[in-house]
């Protein structure tokens, strides 16, 4: 599991800085989570090929997650895309980007989906045989969704060692792999728990976007190896936090701590601030292992 933070501030994009966005590489699945302006260049210097992004994830219609989206349909359309592309996002999404496309006389030549949600509880949004993702209600000004992604980790591991020694085809590696047993020519069945180790651990990341602090979502992100949790206040603008309904560091480190996550990576910073360490000074007075989103950084979530 790979993270790249595309842009990590707060509301507006700046030479050096950028709003939301970030890829996630899981199970060989290539998501877009949030779509601030800037984000196609930003696609670009992190070299992550436009056409393995299949699915966008919208926590909430606020441009500075959003605005960038209308630009990379678009540019998909010139660059020839051919596979469908499905959009996650809240109800009313689908009305603002087929509007945009309308009034710019412009087309897909590939199919768009819309997944519109309405829902306050956690729901299941994506699901295949490798990867699962829920959304994660939040408490911002208007309808929000993180979302948590989990691995379906069914593969066992081979035991090579033992494989080898009874002689075990290679044509079988895949059979061992999902639990079957293997019956050797001489009729003697090898039970599969000799061929192979269990499946390792499943790795979960949870994204929560724009939120006040909010002790609802612990459940959900319970014991998730990397949280993603807005900071975009530290504790002396704590009463700006509660107006605007954002979080400050120590509000997302309480939660990491209370959700017993074993990662927290802040972001969302606001532009007022000069340094973000600051906020992983404040964060780690409450939560030992913080980590500071940056754009163009990557996290191996392994």
């Amino acid at each position: 599991m790979k993270l790249t933070i595309l842009g990590c501030y707060a509301a507006t994009p700046r030479t050096f800085s950028n709003p939301t966005s970030q890829i996630l590489e899981i199970k060989n699945r290539v998501f877009l989570i949030d779509c601030a302006e800037g984000t196609q260049v930003q696609l670009r210097k992190s070299k992550i090929k436009f056409s393995k992004i299949n699915h966008i994830f919208i926590s909430h219609l606020h441009g500075d997650h959003f605005y960038g989206l209308i630009g990379l349909i678009s540019t998909f359309m010139l660059l020839n895309r051919e596979n469908d592309l499905h959009v996650y996002g809240p109800k009313g999404i689908k009305e603002i980007i087929l509007l945009q496309l309308k009034a710019s006389g412009s087309y897909t030549g590939y199919n768009l989906y819309f997944h519109e949600l309405e829902s306050t509880e956690s729901v299941t949004v994506f699901e295949d045989e490798k990867v699962i993702v829920k959304t994660i209600p939040l408490s911002h000004r208007i309808y929000t969704n993180g979302f948590l992604f989990q691995e379906k980790n069914t593969e066992r591991k081979l035991n090579i060692e033992t494989i080898e020694n009874y002689n075990i085809d290679k044509v079988y590696f895949n059979k061992i792999k999902f639990g079957g047993d293997v019956t050797l020519d001489n009729g003697t069945v090898i039970p599969n728990s000799e061929l192979s180790f269990p499946p390792l651990p499943v790795k979960t990341y949870a994204y929560c976007s724009d939120t006040k602090y909010d002790e609802s979502i612990i459940p959900i992100i319970q014991n998730a190896d990397y949280l993603y949790h807005e900071s975009t206040f530290l504790e002396s603008e704590a009463p700006l936090s509660e107006k605007t309904m954002h979080s400050t560091a120590k509000q997302a480190a309480t939660i990491a701590l209370k959700a017993k996550v074993k990662n927290l990576i802040l972001g969302h910073y606001s532009t007022r601030y000069s340094s973000i360490e600051m906020f992983k000074n404040e964060a780690q007075t409450i939560f030992p292992n913080v980590h500071l989103a940056e754009d163009g950084k990557e996290f191996s979530l392994d």
